[in-house]
């Protein structure tokens, strides 16, 4: 049996893995709402003018989004697309659905930035003999996110990708991170979790026993480091602090 403390490393997405910084919602917003009718249009799909398109696309996802802080759960954007794109007429193929979420997640791929040294971070983390996951708050469908991290040259670095849309819970309950450790095949206490939010990451690993470890990001500045966390600044000091608590066991 691996007697190491550390076997295992989850990290959130967003403010963690990829930067998008502070968002200007409503001006993303337009821009997807932009991508995405101009790819509708071009496949000759029933999508009318560009102000009701508008108007009906704004609506609804603020009610969606509602819905989802009152529930406690996340919907998936693929799903609510296809729905309601079915009764409008669309006639899209699979291929071409998860390319129309895509549209709306362009201009936050477009955002997104790396630490410059994340790739050979991740690939010292794996040769180490860790387990790497993803375990993320979002409502963003995983083909679109999916795709983003191979644009990023990071998809092959994670053995699992759990996004909270899959789950009626999401962080931090601890049960989606029980479930983080059981598809990853480690013991919770042997995984380390790296996020970016006090509240969702470092609350939520805590108590599914998980070893937190709070990434620096504007989500948390000038907020302190609890007992029992660890703190980094970029993602290049993991390795040093895997090995440091591997040797204290």
């Amino acid at each position: 049996m691996d007697g190491r403390r550390i076997q295992a490393i989850y990290f959130d997405l967003g403010e963690t893995l990829i930067h998008f910084g502070r968002l200007r919602a409503n001006a993303v917003f337009n821009r997807a709402a932009r991508f995405s009718y101009a790819y509708l249009a071009d496949l000759g799909q029933p999508v009318g003018g560009y102000g009701p398109y508008w108007m009906w696309s704004f609506f609804g996802i603020r009610f969606h989004l509602l819905a989802s802080f009152l529930s406690g759960n996340d919907f998936d954007s693929l799903t609510l697309l296809k729905r309601h794109g079915l009764k409008k007429g669309y006639t899209l193929t699979e291929p071409q659905w998860q390319e129309l979420n895509w549209q709306w997640y362009r201009p936050l791929s477009e955002r997104g930035e790396i630490e410059p040294d994340t790739g050979r971070t991740l690939t010292a983390l794996k040769e180490a003999g860790l387990k790497l996951g993803i375990l993320s708050n979002t409502f963003i469908h995983g083909s679109s996110l999916d795709r983003h991290l191979q644009q990023e040259g990071l998809l092959d670095f994670f053995d699992r990708r759990l996004y909270s849309y899959q789950y009626s819970f999401r962080k931090p309950d601890r049960r989606i991170f029980i479930e983080a450790a059981r598809q990853i095949g480690t013991e919770a206490e042997h995984i380390l979790f790296v996020g970016d939010r006090m509240d969702k990451d470092v609350r939520g690993a805590m108590n599914a026993g998980m070893v937190p470890v709070l990434k620096t990001a504007y989500t948390n500045k000038k907020k302190g480091t609890p007992e029992g966390v660890f703190r980094i600044h970029k993602l290049s000091e993991l390795p040093e602090l895997v090995n440091q608590l591997n040797r204290k066991e």
